[in-house]
């Protein structure tokens, strides 16, 4: 596909203009980012990886009816998706206290919640993506009451899924992200999920062991990161069992 006008460049992630009106062409990078982008470093592969993963989870969401902006792949690191107006939050479902809520609440690290717990952060790098209520996102005019009911629903579906696609590989979901953008209809707007899904965007730990197959790798220095991605990308299937090592990720076409 010839290269298009950008449109945004973000942390993992650059935006083009798509080929027809209302797409967009999202191109997955190397960059790794952690504490909003303090430590930084580029993952050999990492983008293909997360191209590949978020493909996987998105089809799966839109196959039992969870609407989401993913349309089709284009190339090992390129994918077209449907242009959404971004609503300005980051939606966290929580299944077991870890990072943040950890810190905030003084829960162990590991302590499964009583049932998942749906929290959204305003998008700001410049402030640390703060923790905000109902309140702040209605006052404030970042959602409607209708948009919120429908993001926790959403945001609930999503952990449905993915809950019972990672147990099946013996990997239990801690927590994940994600975006929603709203997309308009003649005089109606609808909600759907965008950005990614991805092990950027999620909390993943191995049932047996508790080894984490997530960022945290990263963040922490507690193993190689494309390793991890890789184990998550072989469980699922998206890659083969097994690949030659010193040749970087082979995927399944």
């Amino acid at each position: 596909m010839a290269r298009r006008r950008m449109i945004y460049e973000g942390k993992a992630k650059i935006l083009y203009e798509g080929p027809e009106p209302g797409t967009i062409v999202q191109y997955f990078k190397d960059d790794a980012t952690a504490f909003n982008a303090e430590k930084k470093a580029t993952i050999e592969g990492k983008g293909v990886l997360n191209n590949r993963l978020s493909e996987h989870f998105m089809t799966g969401l839109n196959a039992i009816g969870v609407p989401t902006h993913f349309i089709k792949r284009l190339n090992m690191r390129e994918q077209l998706v449907r242009a959404v107006e971004i609503i300005p939050l980051e939606v966290v479902v929580r299944n077991i206290a870890a990072g943040s809520m950890s810190k905030r609440l003084g829960i162990e690290e590991g302590t499964p919640l009583p049932r998942p717990i749906v929290e959204f952060y305003y998008k700001d790098d410049s402030l640390g993506d703060p923790l905000v209520t109902d309140e702040h996102i209605l006052a404030f005019q970042w959602a409607s009451h209708q948009d919120l009911d429908d993001m926790v629903a959403l945001a609930l579906r999503v952990n449905d899924f993915m809950s019972g696609m990672m147990m099946a590989v013996g990997i239990k979901l801690i927590d994940f992200k994600i975006e929603i953008g709203r997309v308009f209809e003649g005089d109606y707007q609808r909600l759907i999920v965008a950005d990614e899904i991805s092990p950027d965007s999620c909390r993943l730990w191995d049932i047996e062991t508790g080894q984490k197959l997530d960022k945290d790798v990263f963040r922490h220095d507690i193993g190689d990161l494309a390793d991890a991605y890789t184990e998550v990308a072989t469980r699922l299937g998206v890659m083969p069992k097994k690949s030659v090592s010193g040749t970087g990720p082979k995927l399944v076409q």
